[in-house]
């Protein structure tokens, strides 16, 4: 990139904002280092809680940054702990909205009042974190926000509203959670066929009309439309129409993904910004070495992300399935996977597995699924999960666990046709069959192919010069922050 960015005659600055969850930092980081190689000045605010574990995970040096690149914390509002877990997603949704205003806007106005700093320019915001445009709007900068869920779970969340208005939710009480309410037929989504309720976000099924989560997702929706522009992690081959109905209905809205590949493009690793990393857990690489003295497409790789908690007895099943399946895996139990307890698989199962098997408690996940040996992932389908799958040409078992992962998974097995859903009472006879239809199948080898066929479009839009990812970025960059007119303007 040899062109550096140049406003109103100085270096700009972008504040990048995450929401406060692993899921959501990391992509966001991809986005702070590709402006940072443009020749923008990045500050980029954590919480402090997990400013405190991302010196825990990664030392000391993991914030210090580079004089052009640094790290800034505001508090969440929520009671100090130290434990290394995700917080309470929706414990911080109410209090993120509630608290954080009062210090983003502090921390903005010391960042203005400094001379070592260029002024802040523009602000790059989780989509769930709106509440950084008030600050944008006072200040008078543009706010792009990037919203790091697929476009099929953001259009969904965009349309919770028609489902407050139909009566479909809240819901009187728990007895309406049916299968035949799950399986009313939505049609209300432009775009979006074959839908169901069930694989609508599940923030949808509640009983309480004050439901933190619904409201939370109505509001923030909402206010997206103040936004200059919208970024997704996605490509437009994946999700064409219904990034097309988006615009209609918000600022203009931009597939910018798969984030990894356009950030792994330009970026290499022992360069100074490519040493900066983003993850609050220790990652253990070992798995890599491992995983280099097996066959191709030969091991099935097994992570249900960062937020996910499993019952003591899903863990179990989901062990005896793999064991059963005959199948070499490799396994991310993190230390907080079962609910209240520690994550324990039976002595048993680690004997009779023992020649097969490589557990971890995090491993550098995007490496993992471009690995030549993986044949297959069980995944939780959260999106950056389900885009690293189909980035690398790897079909998936889906058990989705929360918000908008029933959406990821619909799509995942119906649309984009590299998915097997399993059931969420978990039963070890079913997850040694789904795996085996995975890796030896006649369907597993479809979905291989097919997984192919969208790593080499992923791979178009990301790494040529006219890639529709590559164009689309350069446009956010030169009209939304830079606010340079481009050709389209003047027709």
């Amino acid at each position: 990139m040899g062109s550096h960015a140049v406003y109103n005659g100085q270096k700009p600055h972008v504040v990048c904002v995450p929401y406060p969850a692993q899921g959501h930092i990391n992509p966001m980081m991809k986005v702070a280092k590709l402006f940072h190689i443009r020749g923008f000045h990045v500050t980029f605010v954590n919480t402090v809680y997990n400013h405190n574990r991302l010196l825990r995970s990664r030392g000391a040096h993991a914030v210090n940054g580079l004089p052009s690149f640094r790290f800034e914390s505001i508090p969440d509002g929520l009671p100090e702990t130290d434990v290394d877990v995700t917080q309470d997603i929706t414990a911080l949704c109410a209090s993120t909205m509630k608290n954080c205003l009062t210090p983003f806007k502090e921390l903005l106005r010391q960042i203005n009042a400094g001379d070592d700093v260029p002024p802040v320019s523009c602000i790059l915001s989780d989509g769930c974190m709106s509440f950084t445009l008030d600050a944008a709007e006072e200040l008078g900068v543009p706010e792009v926000l990037f919203w790091t869920v697929s476009a099929c779970g953001f259009m969904a969340y965009l349309h919770f509203y028609r489902f407050v208005e139909m009566g479909l939710s809240p819901l009187k009480d728990e007895s309406y959670l049916t299968k035949e309410y799950l399986d009313t037929v939505i049609d209300c989504i432009p775009s979006m066929k074959n839908l169901k309720l069930k694989d609508i976000p599940s923030f949808i099924r509640t009983t309480n009309s004050d439901d933190i989560m619904l409201n939370f997702v109505l509001r923030e929706t909402e206010r997206a439309k103040r936004a200059s522009a919208i970024i997704l992690n996605t490509f437009d081959d994946l999700e064409h129409d219904i990034l097309l109905s988006m615009q209609s209905i918000l600022p203009p809205v931009y597939s910018v993904g798969p984030l990894h590949l356009l950030a792994n493009r330009e970026i290499t690793e022992d360069s100074e910004i490519g040493k900066m990393g983003s993850n609050l857990w220790k990652e253990e690489t070992e798995c890599l070495d491992w995983l280099d003295n097996k066959p191709q497409n030969s091991v099935v790789y097994v992570n249900f992300g960062s937020i996910t908690v499993m019952t003591a007895k899903q863990l179990v099943e989901f062990a005896w399935g793999l064991a059963g399946s005959g199948k070499q895996f490799l396994w991310v139990i993190r230390p907080d996977l079962v609910a209240g307890e520690e994550a324990m698989v039976p002595p048993e199962f680690l004997t009779e597995t023992a020649d097969r098997r490589m557990l971890a408690s995090w491993c550098p996940q995007e490496k993992v699924l471009s690995h030549p040996a993986i044949g297959g992932f069980l995944t939780h389908s959260g999106w950056n999960s389900t885009l690293e799958s189909l980035s690398g040409g790897v079909p998936m078992v889906c058990w989705p666990f929360f918000a908008e992962q029933q959406t990821n998974c619909k799509f995942t097995c119906d649309e984009w046709e590299v998915g097997i859903e399993i059931g969420g009472d978990v039963k070890r006879e079913e997850v040694e069959a789904v795996v085996r239809e995975l890796m030896d199948g006649e369907k597993g080898k479809k979905m291989r192919e097919k997984a192919e066929e969208w790593r080499r479009l992923a791979k178009e839009a990301t790494e040529h010069k006219l890639g529709s990812s590559v164009v689309n970025f350069e446009t956010v960059v030169n009209k939304a922050f830079l606010g340079q007119r481009t050709e389209r303007d003047h027709d």
